[in-house]
């Protein structure tokens, strides 16, 4: 069995959830700047067994491709040239930054913490990666 991982892919900066191996509980990793996470999840999937990789597909209101799509396709392409057995899954990530913000704030994180801004891309990453879990509830995600 191995893990789901999200990212949160953003110009910048991109937030980075997994699963744990029984694919329960969506965890945190972090965040990277986005040009080192495709070199960051080659070494990932050398240390753990990874079943696929779930990426935020932003979408607009009327369901079309958001802007921010021009920076996640390069990503992923480079991840299906280094990984090329990695099952990538695009995800509906609309409004995941806004429920990201609400969650920090209903949590109690303080002012000066919140002010950092990969900590919004790694709880959407959570919420992408929890989102995908409940939308597969009762189906098995496995290869």
């Amino acid at each position: 069995m191995g893990r789901l991982v999200a990212l949160d892919v953003g110009r910048r900066r991109t937030g980075i959830a997994a699963t744990d191996v029984l694919k329960i509980i969506p965890t945190p990793i972090g965040y990277l700047p986005t040009q080192e996470v495709a070199d960051w999840l080659v070494k990932y999937c050398a240390d753990e067994v990874v079943d696929a990789l779930i990426v935020g597909a932003p979408k607009q209101a009327d369901n079309t491709d958001s802007e921010s799509v021009k920076y996640i396709e390069p990503l992923v392409n480079r991840i299906r040239k280094l990984l090329p057995q990695l099952e990538i899954v695009h995800y509906d990530e609309r409004y995941t930054s806004v429920l990201a913000q609400r969650s920090i704030i209903a949590s109690g994180v303080p002012k000066s913490k919140r002010r950092e801004k990969g900590l919004v891309d790694e709880v959407s990453a959570v919420i992408i990666l929890r989102d995908f879990m409940e939308s597969r509830a009762g189906i098995p995600y496995m290869k």
